[in-house]
């Protein structure tokens, strides 16, 4: 009976302490609006607008900047000191070596300063996975950290291949990107400038869809980083959905190989980007016993006549070719 009455008295003191704790704490933020600083050398990112004051402008028009009015934010360090660290010996001394510099600073020693914010993003948390990573590519590379030049926000400044400039809003200014998307990835993606040139090709050098669309620049499992979650396709089948099936009879090449199996993604000298000239090509790449037949004119059905040109399209009679929920041969 004693020791269960010295407990309760135990409780309550304890709880008394922690309530004049929460009712000081309380009071705190009261007075000043926001949880109390924690680290007086924190000076404020309006005190390195006096000397940095080109950057300090264009850091004001970035999300970065506007993270004090997110109710999350507001008890931890916001603006330039939030990567640059405390600023208070550097403003007093004047010393470039008494604040974090990132010009000597290696592109993964970067990404690491960025990804202490951005690592829990779902597009972001497979960076150190991807190939960006593994070749030395950084975030800053890509982003501009204290916000794009005025030129780059400007849409109508941006000059694509083909040029349709400006008809899709320039992404640079939500993502802090140093230029629009397509000329960023193309810098070093050289080989996918000449086949988005091709006579058919997605349209991303005009400005209507952005390389990101289908790929994820910050990493991945998948190869070329695509954006796939579930099957082989998730890509592609985002905007043509009429393909996505699941379907009851299903073609054996798209749901082993995908649609590369057929298509080049990037753009091709044939009609709907395929990497043969004529249909058939494709066809008898696995169909070989079409081929046997041609050989044997004895046993050639009529309607698998490579001689008549009508029948030399696979798809003018399989016209269900990504798949069919009537027919095991892919008819309508």
């Amino acid at each position: 009976m004693l020791a269960v009455s010295l407990f309760l008295i135990t409780v309550w003191l304890f709880s008394g302490t922690l309530s004049q704790a929460v009712v000081k704490s309380s009071d705190e933020v009261a007075v000043t609006g926001e949880a109390p600083v924690a680290d007086d050398n924190y000076v404020g990112s309006e005190t390195c607008a006096a000397c940095h004051e080109d950057q300090f402008k264009n850091f004001s028009r970035t999300k970065h900047a506007k993270l004090k009015d997110i109710s999350s934010w507001k008890e931890k360090v916001q603006g330039c000191e939030s990567c640059h660290g405390p600023g208070k010996e550097h403003v007093e001394s004047g010393d470039p070596t008494k604040i974090i510099s990132f010009k000597k600073k290696n592109s993964k020693e970067i990404a690491e300063t960025c990804l202490a914010c951005h690592a829990g993003k779902e597009s972001h948390n497979n960076f150190r996975r991807g190939e960006h990573w593994r070749n030395n590519v950084g975030c800053t590379d890509c982003h501009s950290p204290h916000g794009p030049e005025p030129s780059v926000m400007n849409p109508g400044s941006i000059t694509f291949v083909g040029s349709i400039a400006g008809d899709r809003p320039n992404q640079g200014t939500a993502a802090m990107l140093k230029q629009s998307e397509p000329q960023l990835c193309i810098a070093c993606h050289s080989e996918t400038k000449s086949q988005f040139t091709k006579p058919f090709h997605h349209k991303v050098l005009e400005g209507a869809m952005n390389c990101s669309d289908c790929h994820n620049p910050h990493g991945g499992f998948e190869s070329k980083q695509t954006r796939l979650a579930v099957g082989a396709d998730t890509g592609c089948v985002k905007c043509h959905a009429n393909k996505a099936g699941p379907f009851v009879f299903e073609h054996a090449a798209i749901k082993l190989e995908g649609c590369t199996a057929c298509h080049i993604p990037h753009g091709s000298s044939n009609p709907k980007m395929l990497k043969r000239p004529q249909v058939r090509q494709l066809c008898f790449e696995c169909h070989t016993g079409i081929i046997n037949e041609t050989t044997d004119a004895a046993n050639v059905p009529t309607f698998h006549s490579q001689a008549n040109v009508r029948y030399q399209q696979c798809t003018v009679c399989h016209s269900a070719i990504h798949g069919s929920n009537s027919s095991p041969i892919f008819f309508r």
